[in-house]
C-alpha cells in the first residue's frame, strides 16, 4: 500500500500536471470504485485544481467550490499518467481524470476492489475522510509522545494505527522501527523517554529521507513503479538477506494479512520474536535465538 513518502511522490508529481488546471471530466468505468452519490460526478466538470493534498494515505483533489475528489489506493491501486483521452485500461481501469494536458488513470491491479474514489463538498465533508492521526513530520516530541502513549499497544501497531499516526503503514513502520533499533513487540506503554525520543527521531528522519530520495530519482517523470519494496530498504521486504547494519539474516513474523520484518541482533537484544503459525507448529521446539536458528539449520 502507498505510504506518506508514496502518497508524496505521487503528489509532487501532479503538481506540476494538473494543478491549477480545469478538469474536464471524470470517467467512471469501474461499478465498485466510487463510493459516494452526491455530489454527481457531473459538477466537477470544468472545475479548476486548487489544490493536492494528503489526508493520511489517501490524495485529496481540491476543485473550484470547495469540491473535493478524494483517492484511497489501498493496496494495490496505482496512477498513471497518460496523453489526453488516454482510453481507461480493460480489467485493472477503474476511472480516468481528463485534464487538457494528460489523463490521470486510477488503476487497480487487484480482484478485491479495495480502492475507492469518494466525491464531497465542504471542509466538513472532506474532514469525515480524516482518520485523524497525528502528521509524524509536523508534530513536536510532546505531541508525538501522547499519540504513541494513547493507547497501549505494540509499536508496530501504533505507528500503523491511522488514527494515531498518519501515513505510516507495514513497510516504513518496519524502516523506521528499525532505525530506531526497537522491537516491533514492545508495548508502548512500557517504552521509556529515551526510547520514545529515539523513536520520534528515527521516525522523522526515515520518512524526510525516503521523502527526498524518491521525488529525488523520479525527478520530473512520473513516477510508474510505486511499490512497498525499495532497494536500499534496510529490513522491509528482505527476509534472510543481512541486515545491512550488523549483517545477521533479517526476520520476519506474519500475523493476518501483514507482517513484520527485524533484525534480532538490532532490534531484540538476539532474541527471535515467535511467528503466529511457526510457533503453534514448531512449540517448544521454536528457536529462541539466531544461534538456535542457525543450528537448527532454519536460518
Amino acid at each position: 500500500m502507498p505510504e506518506l513518502p508514496d502518497v508524496e511522490l505521487y503528489l509532487h508529481a501532479l503538481r506540476p500536471r494538473i494543478l491549477g488546471e480545469p478538469l474536464a471530466g471524470i470517467r467512471v468505468v469501474s461499478p465498485f470504485v466510487l463510493r459516494s452519490v452526491a455530489p454527481p460526478v457531473e459538477d466537477l466538470a470544468g472545475r479548476p485544481v486548487r489544490g493536492l493534498r494528503r489526508l493520511g494515505k489517501r490524495i485529496v483533489l481540491e476543485l473550484d467550490g470547495e469540491y473535493f475528489v478524494v483517492v484511497h489506493l489501498m493496496v494495490a491501486g496505482r496512477f498513471q499518467w497518460r496523453p489526453p483521452h488516454a482510453a481507461v485500461p480493460a480489467r485493472i481501469g477503474l476511472a480516468a481524470f481528463d485534464f487538457p494536458r494528460g489523463t490521470l488513470l486510477f488503476t487497480e491491479a487487484s480482484k478485491k476492489h479495495r480502492a475507492a474514489l469518494h466525491l464531497v463538498r465542504g471542509a466538513p465533508a472532506l474532514a469525515a475522510h480524516d482518520p485523524g492521526g497525528l502528521e509524524p513530520l509536523a508534530a513536536g516530541p510532546a505531541a508525538f509522545r501522547a499519540a504513541l502513549t494513547r493507547e497501549n499497544h505494540t509499536l508496530k501497531r501504533a505507528l500503523t494505527d491511522p488514527r494515531l499516526f498518519s501515513g505510516i503503514g507495514n513497510a516504513y513502520s518496519d524502516e523506521i522501527l528499525h532505525a530506531a533499533r526497537l522491537s516491533p513487540l514492545q508495548l508502548t506503554t512500557k517504552l521509556g523517554e529515551e526510547g520514545i525520543e529515539r523513536l520520534y527521531q528515527a521516525t522523522r528522519i526515515t520518512l524526510s529521507t525516503w521523502v527526498r530520495r524518491l521525488q529525488a530519482e523520479a525527478g520530473d517523470e512520473w513516477p510508474e513503479k510505486v511499490t512497498a519494496f525499495r532497494e536500499g530498504m534496510a529490513v522491509h521486504g528482505r527476509w534472510r538477506k543481512p541486515c545491512p547494519v550488523c549483517g545477521s539474516p533479517v526476520q520476519r513474523i506474519r500475523y493476518a494479512e501483514n507482517e513484520a520484518n527485524y533484525c534480532a541482533k538490532c532490534q531484540t537484544g538476539g532474541r527471535l520474536l515467535a511467528d503466529r503459525a511457526m510457533s503453534r507448529l514448531l512449540k517448544d521446539d521454536w528457536p529462541r535465538t539466531l544461534e538456535e536458528l542457525e543450528a537448527r539449520g532454519l536460518r
